[in-house]
């Protein structure tokens, strides 16, 4: 039974993704409407095949700057929700401050970035870091704080190291939480990156997407949103099966 309904669960969402692109092709083919309008599938396959190889560049470079900002605030961020748990000072301190943070439109602050560090690689990195940053950061502090404090105790008065405490009960028990940052971070590392190149880039998926913008080359633009939306879907099964892989016990 469990088995069957997980089949459902998957070909169910694929079915009615399918009818709705069916339905999109007709309307489209139908009623005639133009090309820079509203493209039908098969025009944004077509375009996939046709503009494959400048597509397949663009997303190098979207990918690159994406997974190095990625990696980078994952390590910051599992420090920083560290820190913030064993010096409750830090966690006064910063803890609001990366609150007030995310109520700043990250696309307002991407020509900051271009201003500051030109308009290579590092401004896209910067603002992958920023918007992964937060999610891991206060998954991982909010596990943390969840812990058993008795068990904590517990261990203290076995005299137990902080790295016992650390490795033997706060990691494990703080992992579900990790990976669901961990999750929220990978979409957004995508999001961040295109976001960094729209405002100024020489490559990547944002640029092109721009470049696809002001020629009214609708299908292109679609293709490029079909990557994007892929290359986010990639990252977070990605994430979720290395996450049932190191947690058998957390599968849902």
């Amino acid at each position: 039974m469990k088995k069957w309904l997980n089949i459902e669960n998957n070909i169910l969402p694929c079915l009615f993704t399918a009818l709705l692109v069916l339905i999109w092709e007709v309307i489209v083919r139908a009623y005639a409407v133009p090309q820079y309008l509203l493209p039908a599938p098969s025009s944004i396959v077509y375009e996939l095949y046709e503009s494959g190889h400048i597509l397949w560049f663009h997303t190098g470079t979207t990918l690159i700057e994406a997974m190095t900002g990625f990696f980078i605030a994952v390590i910051l961020g599992l420090s920083a929700a560290c820190l913030m748990n064993r010096f409750k000072l830090i966690k006064n301190t910063i803890y609001p401050v990366l609150v007030i943070s995310q109520t700043v439109p990250i696309i307002a602050l991407a020509p900051l970035f271009m201003i500051w560090m030109g308009y290579g690689i590092l401004p896209k990195i910067a603002i992958v870091i920023l918007v992964c940053f937060f999610p891991i950061t206060v998954s991982v502090a909010e596990g943390l704080a969840a812990l058993d404090k008795d068990l904590i105790n517990l261990l203290r008065t076995m005299k137990a190291t902080w790295w016992q405490i650390f490795t033997k009960a706060e990691l494990p028990a703080v992992m579900p939480a990790f990976f669901s940052g961990l999750k929220i971070a990978a979409t957004y590392s995508i999001m961040g990156a295109v976001i960094g190149e729209w405002i100024g880039a020489k490559s990547g998926l944002g640029i092109y997407m721009t470049r696809s913008m002001n020629s009214f080359r609708t299908s292109a633009l679609f293709a490029a949103v079909l990557i994007i939306v892929v290359l986010s879907m990639v990252l977070f099964k990605g994430i979720q099966l290395l996450g049932e892989k190191i947690m058998p016990w957390n599968k849902g």
